[in-house]
């Protein structure tokens, strides 16, 4: 018995122990310290950097999986935390970033040194004068930040706008030719002299933020003109531009960004060359002890490998993600496809057709959305349990060439634009209605799975971003989320407009439960795909709660939409309060079967997120 106890003793010396790796940190900890949990470091990146070495110089602690715990606080961002090849781990030894608390990421400054408006400025109200409070932006480098997006006591702020959030008027005309729009004169006196002025545009599917150039009142109408480059951009695509007597109307319009518009609490506005910020706040803040959170940085974290040194086995859990920003529409404006694709360029064609499409009359180039967090050139990247809030663009973003990947049991809420983006929406030189069938097919983002999520109130800077979008993907699940309070569609699959092969295929958007869609656009699904998908299905899903969107054009919304050259989808089992469905040219190979209000009511009931007690929801 002794010589077999001293045999399986020194067997187990003479192996090597797979024990984990644990790393600290804290927001009072010191990059100086060792990591450990008694002396935690204070930057995220530090604890990366250590792991990396681990790695790299094959240490015992990477044997198990390194685990890098975020201890309860806020870490705010200096920088991108950059997560690189070397960073990868393997099935059997993965790199866990893990919250012990609530942990957040966060690319925001505070911005203090609140006091009441003290001199008279006559671009505001009477009325409002005496409530409104001032501070200075926090300085970056050498300047002021400047930011369109700000937090008060972890409620969002809106712009200083002409009417209430979702308010609008409607335009009297829209001129291509003179790049002009004429709206009724504002009630509100001196925007002819604002130098930030905005117009937000609803046109269909999309919106439009224009920088005003200048405004001319010609009694009841004030015909405006805007900056370069939106204003090409927005006179010369076809599609989607505002409609002038249409079914319900003509399309609308309100004017953000200035202080004159500042007569609401809640409002918001910030001067510029000074960077003075000006707010109005809601009842029973007190600004002398409110927390006030600008948004600093764009990209919070950025996975970034290739198909050559792709990045593996890193997961994240129960991590908060916030404050990251969007600020490129103060720059350059922002003019729209479909699904917060902005274009750099796009005009109609005078004699139509291209080889791909006979049909084609228009052609548009776009650029993809800006992220809070992007993923490139990744396998096995997961998300579980995470928060993903207060952000100005898109979410999180599996932008090229990620596989087995999983996102699971995170919330999204308070985004600008959409929750979840995945796969590629070929941008930059590529024309958009031309079929994406890359050489090598792993650039394509496939074996993802989106599952047991919450998506609610995003896409309130962009309305016509989605809750989850996704472009030229092969076998992926989106399965169990529910996704509500969406301005324009709630789960989109597909892009391309095209009947023609390009490799997407096999996709499943199953048991998702899908309300209070279509807030303020319209030609919108609660279910919407795009293009050929063989294999794919659409089934159990529960989709309700179509709202008729105040200043839609026509009534051209869905409970399931198919649009241009949908084809290869079997479609089951999808409950709707009504056979509210469309179809724009289908392809011949889509099977429908029972959908609508006769589904069985155990399918409806069972479709959503299947366990909503843990922590994030």
């Amino acid at each position: 018995m002794k010589k077999l106890l001293y045999t399986l003793a020194f067997c187990l010396l003479s192996q090597p122990l797979a024990w984990a790796g644990d790393i600290w940190v804290s927001p009072t900890g010191n990059d100086n310290n060792k990591g450990a949990r008694e002396a935690p470091f204070q930057t995220i990146e530090k604890a990366v950097k250590q792991a990396r070495e681990w790695r790299r110089l094959h240490n015992p602690e990477a044997n198990g999986g390194i685990y890098i715990h975020l201890t309860e606080g806020v870490y705010f961002q200096e920088k991108t935390l950059f997560l690189r090849p070397e960073d990868s781990g393997t099935a059997q030894s993965p790199t866990v970033i893990e919250s012990e608390g609530r942990a957040v990421i966060s690319g925001g400054l505070q911005v203090t040194g609140w006091k009441p408006l003290a001199d008279v400025d006559s671009r505001l109200a009477d009325s409002v004068r005496n409530k409104i409070w001032i501070a200075e932006a926090p300085r970056i480098g050498n300047r002021h930040l400047e930011f369109r997006q700000m937090w008060v006591n972890g409620k969002k702020a809106q712009r200083a706008s002409q009417f209430a959030d979702g308010v609008m008027e409607r335009m009297l005309n829209f001129n291509p030719q003179e790049q002009t729009i004429t709206i009724p004169t504002p009630k509100v006196k001196g925007l002819e002299d604002a130098s930030s002025l905005e117009m937000i545009v609803h046109q269909r599917w999309a919106i439009a933020i224009l920088r005003v150039r200048s405004m001319e009142a010609r009694g009841d109408s004030t015909i405006v003109r805007f900056h370069e480059p939106e204003s090409h951009l927005e006179f010369a695509h076809p599609w989607p531009q505002p409609v002038i007597g249409g079914e319900k109307g003509n399309s609308s319009f309100c004017l953000v960004n200035d202080l004159a518009l500042l007569d609401e609490p809640g409002e918001w506005y910030q001067e510029y060359p000074s960077g003075r910020i000006y707010y109005y706040p809601r009842e029973n803040e007190d600004m002398s002890q409110a927390t006030v959170i600008a948004p600093a940085l764009e990209k919070l974290v950025m996975v970034d490998g290739s198909l050559e040194r792709p990045i593996q086995h890193i997961q994240f859990r129960n991590v908060h993600f916030e404050h990251a920003a969007w600020n490129r529409p103060s720059y350059e404006g922002h003019v729209t496809l479909q699904g917060g694709f902005r274009l750099l360029d796009a005009y109609k064609l005078a004699i139509p057709g291209l080889p791909e499409k006979a049909s084609l009359e228009n052609q548009a180039w776009i650029a993809r959305p800006e992220a809070a967090i992007t993923v490139k050139g990744s396998n096995h990247i997961d998300f579980d349990g995470c928060v993903f809030q207060h952000m100005g663009a898109t979410g999180l973003d599996y932008e090229w060439a990620v596989s087995d990947s999983k996102v699971s049991s995170c919330r999204f809420t308070d985004i600008g634009g959409s929750a979840l983006l995945i796969g590629a929406f070929p941008d930059g030189g590529f024309e958009t209605h031309v079929p994406f069938k890359p050489v090598n097919m792993e650039e394509l983002c496939s074996d993802i799975q989106i599952q047991d999520n919450l998506i609610t109130e995003v896409t309130n800077e962009d309305w016509g971003c989605v809750g989850i979008g996704a472009g030229y993907v092969k076998d992926i699940t989106i399965s169990h989320n529910e996704v509500s309070y969406v301005n324009y569609s709630g789960i989109c699959v597909g892009w391309g407009w095209t009947l023609l092969e390009s490799g997407m295929r096999n996709n499943r958007i199953e048991a998702n439960y899908v309300h209070h869609f279509a807030q303020r656009l319209y030609d919108a699904g609660g279910l919407y795909t795009l293009s050929y998908q063989p294999g794919s299905v659409m089934c159990n899903n529960r989709i309700e709660h179509l709202v008729d969107a105040p200043y839609a054009t026509n009534d051209r919304a869905f409970y399931i939409y198919f649009d241009e050259a949908t084809d290869g989808y079997t479609v089951e089992n999808n409950w709707c309060p009504e056979e509210r469905f469309d179809s724009n040219q289908p392809g011949p190979h889509n099977v429908w079967k029972v959908n609508g209000p006769n589904v069985d009511e155990a399918i409806k009931m069972q479709a959503g997120i299947r366990n909503r007690n843990s922590k994030q929801y």
